[in-house]
Parts: C-alpha cells; structure tokens; sequence
C-alpha cells in the first residue's frame, strides 16, 4: 500500500493520526535543524517536518531530495506551530517517522507552480510537467465535472449515448478533411469527420428519437485561441420538434451546467435575429454585456462636402460614455488600432461632448457644431461621452466597428469575465454568396432546414431566405449551434439544386442519406456545442488549450511528440502512395 490518505484531506481532527502519504516533492525548506517538504498529489499539498534531533539519519535523507522526486512517507499528524491559511491542508503537518524514494527525478525544466512556468513552447514541449501544475490540472477537473453533468442532464430526458465512425467519407463542402489513406483500398481515402452530422440524422431516420456523444471532430484549418485542428463537441439530436423545443431543452442544459458549476441562476435568454445582431453590433456573436450599440449616420452625414462619408455605403457610430476626456494620445491609440491589417479600417472619426455642452470633432472642417448636435441626439449621447464613428462598406465598416466596440468595452471594463450574458442569435441567413465563383454555399450546412414561410423564395430570391438555424452566444463567444433539419427528399434535393450540385454529384456524395430519408425520416434538429470553448468560458481563459489535456499549438503540432512527422518509406509503399520523402526539406 502507498498510501492510506491523500495530500488533500488531512485536517485538525486528524491529529495523532498515523498516516501514509505518496506524491511528488513540492518544495523543501531547511531552518536550523528542522527540515520542511511541501508533498503534492493531485488533491493538495501537506507540510512534513523532519527534526534533526529526533531522527539524524531521517533528516539527512530529507535533505538529499529535491524538488519533483516521487516519496512515501509514514508519520503523525500534528498540528502546525505556524499554520498556513491558503491550503485546506494548512493547519497540520506530518512528522515524518519514515521516508521511501519511489523515483528520483531530474530538476525540470521550469518550476511547477501555480503562477509559473517556462513559457508556452517550454510547457507545450513537457505538457505532462505542465499538467502537474494545479491551476492547470483545475481545468481539467472542470472539463470531466461539465462533461458529467452534461450526460447526467442528457440521461435524464431520455437522450442516448451512440458513438459514431471515425473513418468516414470526405464531405468537401465544409471546411477541409483530414485525409487518411486505406491500405486494403489503395487509392481510396477515409477522413475523419468535421461533426458526426449526417449519421446522428440518420439514427433519426432509425427512430431513437434522443441522441447525443461527446465526440471528438477534426478540421484542417488555420488555428487561433479558439480553435484546435481536433476538438471535442457536445453533439445532440432530437426528432418530433421545432426551434422553440431545440432552444428550451439547451437553454435548460447551459443553466444547469452554470448552476451545479458556477453555482449561478441564469435568468432567460434573449433571442436576438442575426439581421439584428449584425445592426446593432457588427457580429453574429454579440457580447451583450455592455450596451453602445452601433448607430447609422449616413443620412446626417450626406452633402457636408466630407468625401470619406459622401462616399461610403455605411457610417456608424458608437457612443462611449464618460469618455469626452479621452486626450490626443488615447485618441490616437484608438486611430492606430483601427488601423490595424487585422481590422483595416482607414481611420476614425471623433466628436467630444464636452461636459459644457460643446462638441468637438475631428471633422469641424465640414460639420458644424448643429450638425455634431443631431449625430450625438441620434446616438443618445450625453455630456461628457464619446462618439467613435467608422465608414466604409457596409459589411467590413460593421465589422470594424465591431472590434473597435469590443476594445473600448475591454479599456473601460464593461467584459467582465464572471459577468455571463447568454442569448440565442437565431433566423440566419440560408445561404451566401461567393462573387468570385458566382454561387451559393450553405451558411451552415447543406442539410439545414429553410423557413417554411421562406421556401417560395428559393428560385426567385435565394440570397434573403432565412434558415431555422441559430447559434447559443455567452459573453461574445459562439458557444453552441445547430439547426432544424431537412427531412423531406424533394426539398434535400432543391437545396442541393440551389448550391450547384449536379443530381449525380449530389446522388454521389448524399445518395445514402436522400435515400433513408425516402424510408420515413421524422421532422428533426439538433445542436452542437463546443465542449472546449465551454470550459474555457467557465474557467475564464483565453485560449482553449488549457482546458485540452495534450493540445496542438498555434502551427498545428504537437510539441511533446513532434507531431505531425515523416514516416518510412516503406509505409507509404504498403498505403500505394508515390512520393519521394528524399525531396521533401
């Protein structure tokens, strides 16, 4: 037996206890002849004490450990002359009667403690080091408690847990597949799937009525905070319902989830349509925080003479309070984020209402004070606040003034991040356009559901019908999404006529899932939610891969098993695939 208690739970009544503990050396302090080692497990830290005077040889081999070395140690619980009140655990000690080395350890390459480590790059390349930090190992534990009570709620309305194949066939009208070759059909690939999509319509189609997995999906795409090249979804499926039922029933699982986790009652969620969110706030994720909602100006702004506004399609404002008093240089910093590549607007227009009632702008030039009057009246502006106002296209100056709203909610901390504001964006566009090849592609997928008031428009107006789809929004981030599903042949079948598939293209790729639908598909929908972003969300990170035990970084590798890598020749003779590894640099 290592042990018969853990690092965590020793506490006063415990004292005189004769206990056995196993873990890793946290820290080690030597104070005259007393001897301190902090050991960790992974449910805390307990202070052992080795006294020189009552056990020499003891405390000499105490004192030749160093930090990470794997012990046990038998001894008495006492309680601590200095107690330590930020661990559960601070109130005792053990005096150690007897010490084993299960396994020494070189010192690591960073301090494993709670606030430090080596760097990104450092902790990605020795993540099993990293994991032994409790901050991380936090998350982590968080991660299994949502998913639990994910599949405990789920149990409970009679949801069932159906895994679905990993190797499937490439749908290359999503983002990209990961390709993997077949050896007993050489020439012929599998690639792992972006959702389990079309098989959870087809266990509809197979009458279990309630399906859910917490599911692994994969997509070959670039990364950022929010995104890994393998992710892990909360994947659901419901037949005989509509929006409302999709919405209520995953309402009710993100409240529960914020209740047992957060210990928070959420109060209901607003639903917002996306011609709305797109309005108000340039962003089909709003973060509802905060208010400065966008305000339009083009019909105040028309014949001043000012060729930046006479010629663009849009111009927006936004209205900061309290922020007249902003100076030159933070004026300027705001100019310059704007500026940014990454946002790409050609600069930013300000109007000062000054607390005397005066307005002040960047372009006085052009308006006159009456004029500024009517854009702060429209904009509810009140002395003292700040009008930040962008121009352009109409889509790209939202999108601007989308990031430039974000920033000054961030400057004036209005994005708390244990401030939750949920909503659901619904009624998205169908459908959208690429100029470039003169065709539609589904917004969401192909199998999605139009609404029903909107089906006449199919040949005439494509581009405006709505989708009964809609997308679960927490604090700015898409969190979940889904959508009310095709279940008739005929109209799978215009849908796919709509986005330019040939019938045999269409027959080729989805013939399977047209066909069961011919079997009595049930009227259906589901929703998928992003069990990373979700955990991140709840632990208030900014990037998901904290919440991942053994994440990628931001190029796609794994730095601790320098994956992705070459491989034999000979492997690749056996899948009969060409290519000369000697070429490759």
């Amino acid at each position: 037996m290592y042990r018969n208690r853990t690092c965590g739970e020793l506490r006063i009544a415990d004292v005189n206890k004769e206990v056995t503990l196993s873990g890793w050396v946290h820290k080690i302090r030597k104070m005259g002849g007393m001897t301190f080692i902090d050991l960790r497990d992974r449910y805390g830290v307990t202070q052992l004490s080795f006294n020189q005077e009552v056990n020499h040889d003891l405390c000499e081999q105490a004192n030749k450990l160093a930090r990470e070395y794997v012990i046990q140690v038998t001894g008495k619980v006492a309680e601590r002359s200095s107690k330590n009140q930020n661990i559960p655990t601070g109130d005792v000690e053990i005096a150690a009667t007897a010490i084993t080395v299960l396994n020494a350890a070189q010192t690591p390459p960073f301090t494993i403690e709670t606030e430090t480590d080596g760097g990104d790059d450092l902790r990605m390349k020795y993540r099993y080091l990293d994991l032994r930090r409790n901050i991380v190992r936090k998350n982590l534990e968080l991660r299994h408690k949502i998913a639990f009570e994910t599949r405990k709620y789920l149990d409970e309305r009679n949801f069932l847990e159906v895994e679905t194949p990993v190797l499937i066939g490439s749908t290359p009208e999503g983002a990209r597949d990961f390709i993997v070759p077949s050896r007993m059909n050489q020439g012929e690939f599998y690639a792992l799937p972006q959702s389990p999509q079309l098989f959870k319509q087809l266990l509809m189609v197979s009458g279990f009525d309630r399906y859910f997995q917490i599911v692994k999906c994969f997509r070959d795409e670039d990364l950022r905070a929010d995104r890994q090249p393998e992710f892990t979804q909360i994947d659901c499926e419901m037949s005989f319902v509509g929006q409302e039922d999709i919405l209520n029933m995953f309402e009710g699982l993100t409240k529960h989830l914020f209740k047992t986790q957060k210990g928070i009652d959420l109060s209901d969620f607003p639903r917002m349509s996306y011609a709305d969110a797109m309005k108000y706030y340039g962003s089909d994720k709003p973060d509802i925080r905060f208010d400065m909602k966008f305000v339009e100006l083009k019909d105040l702004t028309q014949g001043r003479d000012f060729a930046v506004f006479d010629s663009s399609e849009y111009v927006g404002a936004i209205c900061a309070q309290g922020c007249a008093v902003y100076t030159r240089k933070q004026l300027d910093e705001l100019t310059d984020f704007v500026k940014r590549p990454q946002i790409g607007a050609k600069g930013l227009i300000y109007v000062r209402y000054n607390e005397d009632g005066t307005l002040k702008s960047s372009v006085d030039k052009f308006f006159s004070e009456d004029d500024l009057k009517l854009w702060a009246e429209r904009c509810n502006a009140k002395p003292g606040d700040l009008l930040l106002v962008l121009s352009g296209e109409t889509e790209k100056a939202q999108k601007q003034l989308s990031e430039l709203r974000l920033e000054m909610g961030a400057r004036l901390g209005l994005r708390d991040k244990n401030n939750y504001k949920c909503l659901w964006v619904v009624d998205f566009p169908l459908l959208e356009k690429d100029e470039e090849l003169n065709r539609f592609f589904a917004k969401h997928h192909p199998f999605t559901s139009p609404k029903p008031e909107d089906i006449s428009l199919l040949d005439s107006a494509p581009e405006v019908v709505r989708a009964n789809a809609y997308d679960l929004v927490i604090n700015g981030v898409e969190v979940g999404g889904g959508s009310i599903r095709i279940h008739d042949s005929a109209l799978q079948k215009k849908i796919f006529s709509v986005l330019g598939f040939t019938e045999e293209r269409a027959q080729e790729q989805f013939g399977f899932l047209m066909n069961a639908f011919k079997y009595g598909a049930p009227p259906h929908g589901g929703i998928a939610f992003g069990l990373d972003r979700l955990v991140s969300l709840f632990a208030g990170l900014d990037s998901i891969r904290d919440c991942i035990a053994f994440p990628k970084n931001n190029s796609g590798r794994d730095m601790m098993i320098d994956a992705p890598s070459k491989i034999e020749q000979e492997q690749l003779d056996e899948l009969g695939i060409a290519l000369n590894l000697k070429e490759i640099k």
